[in-house]
């Protein structure tokens, strides 16, 4: 067999070259399914960041309500543990000078202030459930001076503080040692306002309905003018 002209190789050799290029190519096909799957891709990428952004925000809101608990809870425990004997009105009535006065929502005993919250010495503390800007409840505190078993009216008087709000339910318990020198029963108010109860009990519900732990505050200076015995009554 004769061989070919080197012209007529040369010729064909660019077309078998483009035959080449030609189905080293992608098809139609091909590039619809890659964009299928790089669209696939980016949906779960975007979803997995999705996730992971609402559980960090869920996270911090966590570590935010823990950490506003922690600081309600440490106020009031060192507030109303501070609690002194000291009077800081009189019951017009009896004659008897009040130096505790404790409802369902309110209480109010006379404590030493810290420099950093007023000037010193002996404040009232009033701890009260009010109704909150935004709906529900709020817990808030308001301090007066107080000198010769009365309340001083200051000038500039700071206006009472927010502890928590937003709650749907706060209430304040008390409660002594009876005369058989047991332990009492929890009561919702306190009948005794010229002595200190022996313990307090402060329960808290938030707004979403979930419970605080019970704080539960030992007075020490309630031994003070028969302050852990039951009394009559006013």
């Amino acid at each position: 067999m004769r061989s070919r002209p080197a012209s007529m190789r040369s010729a064909r050799a660019p077309r078998r070259f483009g035959a080449r290029v030609r189905a080293a190519g992608f098809t139609l096909l091909e590039i619809l399914v890659a964009t299928t799957l790089l669209a696939a891709a980016l949906a779960l990428a975007f979803a997995t960041l999705r996730a992971s952004s609402a559980a960090a925000a869920r996270g911090e809101a966590l570590a935010q309500r823990s950490e506003r608990m922690r600081a309600v809870e440490g106020f009031l425990r060192r507030r109303v543990a501070s609690s002194l004997p000291v009077a800081f009105d009189m019951n017009e009535q009896s004659g008897v000078p009040m130096r505790f006065v404790g409802e369902g929502d309110r209480i109010r005993f006379v404590a030493d202030l810290p420099n950093y919250l007023g000037r010193g010495g002996p404040y009232l503390h009033d701890v009260q459930v009010v109704d909150g800007a935004r709906g529900g409840l709020r817990l808030q505190v308001g301090f007066s001076m107080v000198m010769t078993n009365e309340v001083i009216e200051e000038s500039d008087a700071r206006p009472p503080e927010t502890l928590a709000d937003g709650l749907r339910e706060v209430r304040f318990r008390y409660r002594s040692l009876t005369p058989e020198n047991r332990i009492g029963e929890w009561e919702d108010r306190w009948q005794y306002a010229d002595r200190l109860p022996l313990q307090v009990a402060i329960d808290i519900v938030d707004d979403r309905g979930d419970a605080w732990p019970r704080i539960v505050v030992a007075l020490p200076q309630a031994a003070s003018y028969g302050g852990a015995f039951a009394q009559p009554t006013l």
